[in-house]
């Protein structure tokens, strides 16, 4: 347990001022070493690219679709009766 109170003493020398140390410990804290880190990073860039995929396939369907006839024909009628 470093807590305390500590002065520097040298002979041929007045005393430092003092310096209170108070150290706590983490009773919950996780330590985190490299596998740790690496695999939370790479568990973020398959998530990315999977939700990636996912957007990118939802929203290439939505291209795909061919306007129907009947929303054609309706523009054209309307433009006829606007001139």
């Amino acid at each position: 347990d470093p807590r305390g109170t500590y002065k520097c003493r040298t002979e041929g020398r007045p005393e430092s001022p003092s310096l209170q140390v108070y150290y706590r410990m983490c009773q919950n804290c996780i330590e985190v070493d490299a596998p740790t880190i690496s695999g939370i990073v790479v568990a973020d860039v398959v998530a990315t690219v999977f939700l990636a995929v996912a957007v990118y396939c939802i929203t290439g369907q939505a291209k795909g679709r061919m306007s129907r006839a009947s929303d054609r024909q309706n523009l054209i009628a309307n433009e006829q009766l606007y001139q």
